[in-house]
């Protein structure tokens, strides 16, 4: 089971101005993730098998602790539970978030503060990622944050200098 589904919010990172828009953030991202496991482990429980995969990101560590907190408690009934935190993609919600820009300015503001340079981060890289993880390949893996970002969260946190930079 594949919890893929989520949504940017409305940018607001200051706790004393959060909008309803974080109800509705949590609902889709957290809330969502939490149920779609929910109903999928009840069927694995039964077979004694499965494998439940979250999308997070590295903005976010809600998911990850769902994933610890999971892995644990459906490891006994054969279930592996993990996540993956890509860094950017120029998706339509990448879109959403920062505006309307090309494909490749969106790559261009990534590349700025990547850590591997020469390649640029594709929505098919993250499905190769959850295939892996999802296969019997992956079949003594779990509890695991499988971070798809280049090396950027363990060296690079200048992000913010690379769009600041290019939007100008």
């Amino acid at each position: 089971m594949f919890n893929n589904a989520g949504i940017p919010g409305d940018n607001e990172v200051r706790v004393t101005h959060a909008t309803k828009d974080f109800k509705r953030v949590f609902d889709v991202n957290v809330l969502g993730g939490f149920l779609g496991a929910k109903y999928a482990a009840r069927v694995m429980v039964l077979f004694k098998k499965g494998c439940i995969l979250f999308t997070a990101s590295l903005a976010s560590k809600i998911s990850i602790g769902l994933t610890k907190s999971l892995s644990v408690q459906l490891g006994e009934h054969g279930i592996r539970v993990n996540c993956i935190s890509p860094n950017g993609i120029v998706t339509p919600a990448f879109h959403k978030v920062i505006g309307n820009f090309d494909k490749k300015k969106g790559e261009e503001m990534f590349a700025v503060s990547a850590v591997l340079k020469g390649t640029v981060l594709d929505p098919e890289d993250f499905a190769h990622a959850a295939l892996n993880l999802a296969s019997n390949e992956a079949k003594f893996i779990s509890g695991v944050n499988l971070p798809v970002d280049g090396a950027y969260s363990v060296s690079n946190q200048s992000w913010r200098m690379g769009f600041a930079a290019l939007s100008e």
